[in-house]
């Protein structure tokens, strides 16, 4: 089987890769495994090659020497309140936990940013007074709640 992109993001696991590729893909649209590969006889898969909404990922069976950590994460755009809702709980109502400024961290130590589309335009607005409070309300978030912050980039909060 030829491997269908140049470049992947690697996560190494100390042994739940596979479990976790799995649970990544019933998270988001457009995501599936691609091929898994069990070249000792542990039942455990070594490599694991994913698709997460069109984006290349790969998990690595490396062993406890290394941990995750936000130095990398998984940053997902979403489109509304609801998709943000639904992932947001997705994670952290399966053994994960919520952190600052739409960040959740999941139950294999992985960090997700899980940001309304909306809130890079905010940041990039020509109005740097608007975009300021739209930052200064996301520090005081952990889930991302856009009409808070769409209160506060229009100077209504």
């Amino acid at each position: 089987m030829k491997i269908s992109n140049k470049v992947r993001t690697c996560f190494w696991f100390d042994n739940q890769g596979e479990e976790a590729a799995n649970f990544y893909v019933s998270l988001l649209p457009d995501s599936y495994i691609e091929t898994k590969s069990y070249p000792n006889d542990d039942g455990v898969a070594l490599v694991v090659e994913f698709t997460l909404a069109g984006a290349p990922f790969m998990t690595l069976k490396g062993g406890p020497n290394f941990t995750h950590s936000h130095a990398a994460s998984i940053s997902v755009l979403t489109e509304d309140q609801d998709e943000t809702d639904k992932l947001h709980a997705s994670i952290v109502e399966n053994g994960g936990e919520e952190s600052q400024c739409g960040w959740a961290i999941d139950r294999y130590g992985v960090s997700w940013q899980i940001i309304p589309a909306v809130l890079p335009e905010m940041m990039m607005s020509d109005d740097k007074q608007a975009a300021n409070r739209a930052r200064e309300a996301m520090f005081k978030m952990k889930k991302i709640n856009i009409k808070a912050l769409e209160s506060a980039f229009a100077g209504s909060d």
